[in-house]
Parts: C-alpha cells; structure tokens; sequence
C-alpha cells in the first residue's frame, strides 16, 4: 500500500484527495491530508466576504473532517498542522501542530499548499482558520467605521474590492481605487479593462490611474496618510493594499523554487528534479493563480497518481488558455478568454454568488 501525503487544505489540497480516494483503488492506496486549517476557506468569494453583511461565515467556511468520513477507516487521515520542512531525499515532512512536531513519510507527496495576501489581508487563508476568521472580521469591522477607502492595486482584486465597497458603500463612503499603469486590468484585453473602469466609476469609484503610493505614514488618530508619485497626499481611515500573493513554500528547499518562491514544475506537474512529488495550484509556477487552472490541475494530478499506482507511466500535462472573470459589485461583471471578451450577463450569470454554491460539495466530494 502507498502512502500519499497532501500538503495543503486549500481547493487543490481537497479535490485531488477526493478524487483519488473516489478512483483509486482502496487497497493500494492511503492518504494523509495535513493542513493548519480545520475549515476551507472559499478564498475566491472573499472580496464580497470581507464587506459587512456580504457572506455569512458559513457561507466560506465548512469544516475539512466531516467531508472524509464516508471513507473507510485506515484509508484517510487529517493531520491539523504546518509543513514545516521537507525532505526530498529521505521522503519524508516535519509538520508542526497542537501535537507538537512529528515526521511524517510518504511514497507521494502532492504539494498544495496555495498562497497567501501580502500584507497579511483576508482575500486567502491566513495560516489557521481561527487566525483568518479574526482577520475578516476585524477588516470587515474597520470598514464599517471607514469614512474614506483607498485601495491600491488595479490587478483583479483592487478591482473587485473596489466594487464591492462602491456597490455597498457609494453614498457613505469615498472609495479611491489607485493603479499605477494607464488602465486598469493590465492582463485582460483593453475593451474588457474599459468596461471594468466604465462599472468602477458608475459605482462613483474615484480612480486614479498612472499614480503610484510612494510611503504611507499611520497618524495618531487610526488614519493613514498615503503620499503619492504625484506629489499629493491623501489622508484616509482605511489603506487596502493588493500587491499579489506570497506562495506558502517556506518549508520547500530553495532550490527547487524560483525567485518568487513559486515551484519549478516539469511537464508532468512534478516538482523538476524529483519524481515523486508533485505542485499544483497556486504555489506552482507553471499557470496563473486560478480556480479553473487548480481544478484542471488537480484532475490531471489525480489521474496521474492512479496511473501509477498501476505501474504505469504518467500523462504529460496540456497548458490551456481559461477563461478569466472579474466581479465589480454585484450586478456587473466582465471577463475575457483569451484575447476575447465575454458577455457581461453570462459573467453576472455565472459569478453572482462567487460560486459559494460550490463550497459544500467541495469539501464533502460530491463535486467530483
């Protein structure tokens, strides 16, 4: 029987186990899913999650164990704790957790670990459950008492955190949405970036493009006064920076990473330079972070592993262009594929309740 560890209770994390658990067969096979989180956070709607009154709790976050107890006994185990180091040559993963530290050994290792938001905001899991429920009600709490808003960043999130203040908050609040380029949405299409910044300025958005924060300074009275590339200064109650995220890859031997700490993935999805480990979702540097890209990626790692379980070699992986989706509050929507733009109703269709719809099945299996 095979040991197969999976590092990460994010989406790639939970999916590959369920499919492997679903399609593998039971006798060859265990799996240890080892995670910090006793919930799965469903980072993807957390934009909307983070603005009071947006989602529920339990409308983000559903308990990991319950999930996998349909399985048999001495099949699945779940170990609450961090990767803390890992081992490449003697197979093997210092976790730390409540227990304290323990080794844990694999044949397999599936690293999914996911990322995390510079700056330590919300928008993904922030080390445990607990610490990422303080930290989303302690934001969605200095909202409420915001007066002025600045966001920063014209990437998808400071797009979609924009939106979703302006929709709530256009009548009490100032929102500045702040991007250094000459659009925002620097990786979409120009007709899909001037639609979003048509709904971002409907919302009474105040967006400021080609303008950079140079230093940002807290007061004495909680606000923060920000200086721009221009020369101005802005003094607001509350500073949302959205700079991308920081890969959860500590615990991987540099060497195997690149300068961003992503991880060097072969055409296998293995991690390059081993053959038993393989790096899916978000802290693989192969794909852009996407919930479309991890789903696909988490299939085709699934598949790989029961295709060697029957001592057969594995299938090469195929990049393939997704389609990409932006919320700006929450009757517009935009999205492209490719170079193409998609209908704005299918986006507001497809994306009006961020596909917190797919949080249960997520976590109990019944989606795959």
């Amino acid at each position: 029987m095979k040991h197969i560890l999976i590092l990460g209770g994010s989406y790639a994390g939970i999916s590959t186990a369920h499919r492997l658990l679903k399609s593998a067969p039971k006798s060859s096979m265990k799996i240890t899913l080892v995670s910090p989180n006793t919930h799965f956070y469903w980072s993807m709607a957390s934009c909307r999650a983070a603005i009071p009154g947006g989602f529920a709790d339990e409308q983000v976050f559903q308990p990991i164990a319950p999930g996998f107890e349909q399985y048999p006994a001495g099949q699945f185990g779940f170990v609450i704790g961090e990767a803390e180091s890992l081992d490449v040559e003697g197979k093997k993963v210092v976790v730390s957790g409540t227990a304290g530290k323990q080794v844990v050994g694999y044949d397999f290792l599936v690293l999914a670990t996911g990322s995390s938001a510079k700056g330590g905001l919300p928008f993904k899991g922030l080390g445990s459950t607990d610490v990422t429920k303080d930290k989303l009600h302690e934001f969605q709490e200095r909202v409420k008492k915001a007066g002025t808003i600045v966001v920063a960043g014209g990437g998808v999130t400071g797009c979609e955190v924009a939106g979703e203040l302006a929709y709530e908050y256009s009548r009490d609040k100032k929102i500045i949405l702040i991007a250094s380029g000459p659009s925002i949405l620097p990786v979409a299409p120009p007709s899909v970036s001037n639609l979003a910044a048509k709904y971002l300025l409907d919302l009474k958005v105040d967006l400021k493009l080609r303008t950079k924060i140079t230093s940002s300074l807290t007061l004495a009275n909680n606000k923060v006064e920000l200086t721009l590339s221009s020369g101005n200064t802005i003094k607001a109650d509350m500073y949302i920076p959205t700079f991308g995220l920081v890969p959860n890859s500590s615990y991987i031997p540099s060497t195997y990473l690149n300068s961003d700490g992503y991880v060097f993935v072969d055409e296998y999805l293995r991690m390059k330079g081993t053959k038993d480990i393989w790096a899916i979702g978000d802290v693989s540097c192969l794909e852009r972070p996407q919930f479309l890209t991890c789903d696909r990626q988490s299939a085709h790692v699934a598949k790989n592993l029961v295709i060697m379980l029957n001592n057969k070699a594995p299938l090469e992986y195929k990049i393939a262009t997704r389609p990409i989706g932006i919320q700006i509050g929450r009757k517009t929507a935009t999205g492209f594929f490719g170079t193409w733009r998609l209908p704005s109703w299918l986006m507001v269709w497809a994306r009006k309740n961020l596909f917190t719809e797919k949080l249960k099945p997520t976590v109990d299996g019944s989606l795959f």
